[in-house]
């Protein structure tokens, strides 16, 4: 009898406790703070920033990164994108990229505590990673980007999953299998740190839809930025999306340029991957303004007038492989970030972009940049409050005008965008060359990046320096 006593006033015990812990998830729930759904309007100003939480700081937690946030307001930021934040599989977990890459199992036990792997290996879709904090950090993240008037977007890794994930050990039909019955990593790449997701299982997609949905009821996040999305099933977001819409009013960005997948009220945004390669040609001198032309000209016959690009310079895979903003466009770089934010579309901010960064981030280790406010930090700021204040440089689902000028010169970019009665130009001279070319404008402007008035007339020449641009503001 006293042993049933005992056990009884156990469970009481636990039974209190259990629900004190709910009482007070309850309680944190209601004290997140509100903000109003994002809206169309909010995407015709919005700028984008991608948060690499590990890589932000020295500390390399949410804590470090949410004392910034105010500052990132400043920059015209109205969408935090984070990295993935959940737990990384500790099975298989990479070393090293590329083709040779290495697992950290391949290296002496002593140094295997530096390898951090890949934050697209997730062992756990509902967990936070303990590397950058706790639950109550993440909240206070959500809730101070939302008292700032800015939504915070998970970055979610719906193709596939690390080696630890539950699901490989109670449901190894989730995913794609060889002939011999062995899961497999994604097909033709050296992703070989996770587990290709069968997108064939409909129980499995049902577990994907609520695991995001935990995200958006219970932590109160805006929406996601979908990695690889183009390599999902089209089908799957077609179910998946309106599930989610149905629980608020979100914003979805897909890692992918496919234009059916800004259809049907599917993702509100898509990468403009296009002309991010094409920037990057006419900046190492391998293709001229004509390039860019192009791309546009292709762009607005691919895509429907209420599509949105995101826009971009950098961004954790262009930095960690590719190269520095500074090694890859040079003295273009920021005639380049300009013209990211020129361009219809969403220009986007990668995590030390803002402080010059000048090195390629470690992707699988630890590793960090200076907050040192140099030359980048004004333009983005100048850029930021143009881009937040003028109707020409809308960039939504009822984008500003964007008109091509011809001023023969094929090393001279020029264009007006326009909108509401509002007009701004844009001109660089995107050579390594002094150009000097004629311009058809009649008027009074503002050279906005340099705060000066310019008198305009029919038949002056202009002349710009290797890499110079000039933003005109009516």
């Amino acid at each position: 009898m006293k042993k049933i006593i005992a056990l009884s006033f156990l469970i009481a015990i636990f039974g209190c406790k259990e629900e004190k812990k709910q009482v007070e998830e309850e309680i944190v729930l209601e004290e997140k703070v509100a903000l109003k759904p994002i809206s169309d309007s909010d995407l015709e100003t919005a700028v984008i920033y991608e948060a690499n939480i590990r890589q932000y700081s020295a500390e390399g937690t949410f804590e470090a990164f949410t004392k910034d946030i105010p500052q990132l307001k400043e920059l015209g930021v109205k969408v935090i994108w984070l990295m993935p934040v959940f737990p990384i599989s500790e099975t298989k977990r990479k070393a090293t990229g590329g083709e040779d890459s290495k697992f950290a199992t391949d290296f002496p036990e002593a140094e295997q505590s530096k390898y951090l792997g890949s934050y697209y290996a997730v062992s756990d879709f509902t967990k936070i990673n303990p590397e950058f904090g706790t639950i109550s950090d993440f909240r206070a993240l959500v809730n101070t980007a939302h008292d700032n008037g800015i939504y915070v977007i998970l970055d979610w890794v719906p193709n596939h999953t690390g080696w630890d994930h539950v699901w490989l050990k109670n449901h190894p039909d989730y995913y794609t299998q060889n002939d011999k019955g062995e899961v497999m990593h994604p097909e033709d790449t050296d992703w070989t740190d996770v587990a290709d997701l069968n997108y064939d299982n409909q129980e499995m997609r049902k577990e994907m839809i609520e695991d995001m949905s935990y995200w958006l009821t219970k932590e109160g996040v805006d929406g996601f930025r979908c990695d690889v999305a183009g390599s999902v099933p089209t089908n799957f977001w077609e179910q998946a999306i309106p599930e989610l819409r149905a629980k608020k009013d979100i914003f979805m960005l897909a890692e992918a340029w496919e234009p059916e997948l800004l259809k049907k009220g599917l993702f509100d945004m898509a990468y403009a991957w296009d002309g991010h390669h094409a920037m990057n040609k006419i900046a190492k001198g391998e293709e001229k303004v004509a390039a860019f032309s192009e791309y546009m000209k292709k762009r607005m016959d691919a895509y429907e007038a209420n599509d949105i690009l995101m826009n971009f310079v950098t961004n954790h895979d262009e930095n960690s492989w590719n190269g520095t903003l500074n090694e890859r466009m040079g003295n273009a770089s920021e005639a380049m970030t300009a013209l990211s934010y020129l361009t219809p579309g969403m220009p986007l901010i990668y995590s030390g972009q803002e402080y010059d960064l000048d090195h390629k981030l470690l992707f699988f280790e630890k590793d960090s940049f200076p907050h040192t406010k140099g030359k980048m930090w004004p333009v983005l700021e100048k850029l930021g409050k143009l881009k937040s204040t003028s109707s020409a440089l809308n960039g939504g689902k009822e984008a500003a005008l964007y008109e091509e000028i011809d001023v023969a010169n094929k090393n001279i970019l020029a264009f007006k965008r326009s909108k509401n009665g509002s007009d701004l130009i844009y001109l660089a001279n995107l050579s390594s060359i002094k150009q000097v070319f004629n311009l058809e404008l009649e008027g009074t402007y503002l050279d906005y990046m340099v705060n000066k008035t310019i008198e305009c007339k029919l038949g002056d020449t202009i002349a710009l320096e290797p890499w110079d641009y000039k933003i005109l503001e009516d």
